[in-house]
Order: C-alpha cells, then structure tokens, then sequence
C-alpha cells in the first residue's frame, strides 16, 4: 500500500523495529519536527522509523482563504465552531494508510507511535483512539479534540488503554489551554490514561517538554540488541 501523502523520513540506521509518524501543524510541512530527533536521544534510536507526513495544501478560512498546509480547515479561531469534521476524517483515513504501510514492511501495531503539534495532534488523537489494533501510543502536543463526542460510538476497545501523552502551554494564544483541558477532561471520563504536562509557553515545544516526550518514547522503546 503505497500512501496519497508525501513524507519526510529518518531511516533507521540498525534494523527497523519501530515507526513515529509525526503529524506537523497547521502552515508547516514535514521538516517542521525533523530537527526534534537528535534533540530526544532515544535508546532505540538506531531501530527507529521517523515519518513526517506532509499535509495537503488547502485554502484555510480563517486565514482568509490562503492556500497552505493543512490537516483540515478552521473557519473560526475558536477552534470548536464549524468543525471541519469531514476534512479530519479524510487526513485520519491517510494516517491510518501510513501506520499499514509500516505493518505491510513487517512493523507490529503495537511498536508504531502516532504523535502530533496542534492540527497535528488532532488528528494523531482522533486517529490512534479508532485505530483497530494496538498501537504504541500517542503524543498529543499543543492540541485539542473535537471529535470526541463520535469517539464514544467510534472508539476502538483496542486502543483503551493506549499511553497517551499531553502537552500544552499555558500561554497558548492559539489553542488554550481551557480548549486543550476540555480535550482531556473528555478522554479521562471516557477511561483513557493520559499523562497531562503543562508548560510557561506559548504555542510552541520548549527543552523541559522534549525531555518529557523522551521519557515518554523510551519507556515504549526498548534498545533492540
């Protein structure tokens, strides 16, 4: 199965025995994570896959209409007005292709990591949490969720106690903070396990989050001798 989107890829250097996909934000592309790699020095770093899919080019309403990279369209800034519901599914339906194409290379479900900044992070969640088999876990930075409320009738009861990882800072201008709890809120009433870390930023990954998001990564992947 070959992918509709285009990625950015770190190969492993040693055998591969486990894959990121790394979804970037509304306006970035693919490369915007690349630098992050080194930066987490992960003990299975040599048997790591990093994907970083690019988002397809769309007109973004509340940015007037520029075209840009985008996993769906916002139309207000506040950002649970006018859910573009169907565009999230569409780049969910995409994720999922690349999290199969890593399982058609040999890579269990369960050694695949979903993660995620802003738009990005929708889109890890909404995905990893319908996912049909076990993933690894899922890292939701500087996000929020608004499709929960289908997630009750959608959810996979495979993924129900996947790790989940949050991140957020409370000086967030373009997600809040407020908007980022709720998401959390929900997912916790819902039985998810989330580990919740909050930040003195703005919309943006400081050096204390990427030491956090390491921890987080090593304790799924483990050295493959």
């Amino acid at each position: 199965m070959t992918s509709k989107l285009t990625t950015v890829n770190i190969k492993p250097f040693s055998t591969h025995r486990y894959s990121v996909i790394w979804l970037h934000g509304l306006g970035a592309d693919g490369h915007d994570f690349e630098g992050i790699v080194p930066e987490l020095a992960l003990a299975a770093a040599t048997n790591i896959h990093f994907i970083f899919p690019n988002a397809p080019v769309q007109p973004v309403t509340v940015n007037g209409g520029i075209n840009m990279r985008a996993w769906y369209d916002i139309a207000d800034s506040a950002l649970e007005n006018q859910v573009d519901t169907d565009g999230i599914y569409q780049s969910a339906a995409a994720i999922a292709e690349l999290v199969q194409q890593e399982q058609a290379k040999g890579i269990k479900p369960e050694h695949i990591l979903l993660a995620g900044f802003s738009q990005g992070g929708v889109i890890a969640l909404h995905t990893g949490l319908r996912y049909p088999e076990r993933l690894a876990g899922i890292l939701a930075l500087s996000t929020y969720l608004p499709t929960t409320r289908q997630l009750a009738l959608e959810r996979s009861a495979a993924n129900n106690n996947v790790p989940i990882f949050m991140a957020h800072g409370i000086l967030d201008l373009v997600v809040s903070i407020e908007t980022a709890k709720a998401a959390y809120d929900s997912l916790t009433a819902m039985g998810y396990q989330i580990t919740w870390r909050d930040y003195v930023m703005a919309h943006s990954v400081c050096v204390e989050e990427i030491q956090h998001i390491s921890e987080f990564i090593n304790n799924l992947f483990k050295p493959f001798p």
